[in-house]
């Protein structure tokens, strides 16, 4: 998508775990960084997960971009599809996490070191709702718990989603991240992502309504 002497942007498709699996074999970063050359990972996205990736290309720039997104200065909007009636239709998710079964995570009541998602939602027809996810933290599955403490698990995806899928397709977990915006050496960057309309069923069934809700 995007290239500099500091950094890449690259759209990772779904499926595709970011790291190597002893089962499968190399991961999406060590695959483009044996196409590419040197590469610095600075975040990842889960394996359900498509979209806009950022790797650097210096280990300077890796410090830069690393410190950026621990001090929560990189904004990052995320779209979801899921079915059914959540808690509630936009605010805010906030709550400390931890492990619990079979590699998945739950949101707790307390406030120590907090996951903080902001959101808003948007009808797309009758059981299904387009979620506008805009992460402030960066914890494991945060957007996946999040949505899940909402009663609106994303549809496809294999750790949470477990109840009705409104018979809505669950080809993919329909998790996408769209847009990320930050401040480099002085210089504004943002970059956009197209939907994956080659990626999932209802991305390309309701690609002009996402568009037009969220003004892409």
């Amino acid at each position: 998508m995007f290239e500099n002497d500091d950094f890449i942007v690259v759209s990772k498709p779904s499926g595709i775990n970011f790291h190597d699996e002893d089962s499968i074999g190399q991961g999406f970063f060590n695959r483009y960084k044996r196409l590419y050359g040197e590469l610095y990972p600075v975040h990842r996205l889960d394996k359900i997960t498509s979209g806009i990736l950022l790797m650097a290309k210096t280990p300077e720039s890796a410090r830069h971009l690393s410190e950026l997104f621990a001090n929560q200065k990189i904004g990052k909007v995320y779209i979801a599809l899921a079915s059914g009636k959540p808690k509630k239709k936009q605010g805010c998710v906030k709550g400390d996490m931890v492990k619990s079964r079979r590699g998945t995570y739950k949101l707790l009541r307390t406030q120590e070191n907090p996951a903080i998602t902001q959101f808003d939602s948007y009808s797309l027809s009758p059981g299904l709702r387009l979620y506008k996810l805009m992460p402030k933290t960066g914890k494991t599955h945060q957007l996946r718990v999040a949505m899940n403490s909402l009663g609106t698990a994303i549809l496809g995806d294999p750790n949470y989603h477990a109840g009705d899928s409104g018979n809505f397709p669950t080809d993919r977990g329909y998790l996408h991240a769209v847009q990320i915006s930050f401040n480099f050496r002085d210089e504004q960057f943002q970059f956009t992502d197209t939907i994956p309309t080659h990626d999932g069923k209802l991305f390309a069934t309701y690609q002009d309504d996402i568009k037009q809700l969220l003004k892409l």
